[in-house]
């Protein structure tokens, strides 16, 4: 175990869909609820309710599922949508293991690339202190902690990532761990990332799929 998954507030998603219809803003959603502009006009729908020809069919924390005549359209955190209503593509990945029985591919940090292994044993991103600093991570950025490595327990800091962004799956304030030090010489793309992603493995290729 790298570290300790942090407990993030909730988030507010700015979302924009436009359609031939309605100009549609998801301010913020909750479970059961949604809030939004509709044409310039702020309503609250809860699931099954209608405005504007928009109908919340479900929602939650980090996404809303709405039908807009006839068609279904899953809005998520941070996601922006403009144009004629269509459903987004699907956004994967697939990566092949290494010599070493390892997944590793690109991940920006930050607006940074980075390479990373893909570790679905680490629960949170863990960071050397060259690889922070290079994302724009202060030395003096985050709240101390302590962490297990594979020889000691040594000192770390837990930080909040602005994005990051794995073949085009892009999540947002994601909970990484800083160690002080050079270790782990690659980055490890732990479940704090992974957590919003579908994974299979098969003959040796990983894939990693969006899940909106």
């Amino acid at each position: 175990m790298i570290g300790r998954v942090l407990s993030l507030p909730l988030l507010l998603s700015l979302v924009c869909l436009s359609t031939s219809a309605a100009e549609i803003q998801v301010e913020a959603l909750l479970p059961g609820l949604a809030v939004m502009q509709i044409d310039g006009r702020r309503v609250t729908l809860r699931e099954g309710q209608s405005e504007g020809g928009v109908t919340l069919l479900s929602s939650d924390a980090q996404s809303a599922l709405v039908e807009i005549g006839g068609k279904q359209q899953r809005l998520r955190v941070s996601q922006r949508i403009s144009g004629q209503f269509s459903a987004p593509a699907e956004r994967s990945i697939t990566i092949p293991r290494n010599d070493q029985m390892q997944y590793v591919t690109n991940a920006e940090i930050n607006n940074i690339r980075l390479s990373v292994i893909v570790d679905t044993g680490a629960n949170i991103i863990a960071l050397n202190r060259r690889d922070a600093r290079s994302v724009g991570i202060a030395d003096d950025e985050g709240v101390a902690a302590r962490v297990q490595t594979a020889g000691s327990i040594v000192p770390a800091r837990r930080v909040l990532l602005d994005a990051v962004t794995v073949g085009g799956i892009r999540i947002e304030g994601v909970a990484a761990t800083v160690i002080d030090g050079d270790q782990p010489s690659v980055a490890l793309l732990g479940m704090s990332f992974l957590q919003h992603v579908d994974i299979e493995e098969q003959g040796g290729i990983l894939t990693l799929k969006a899940r909106w």
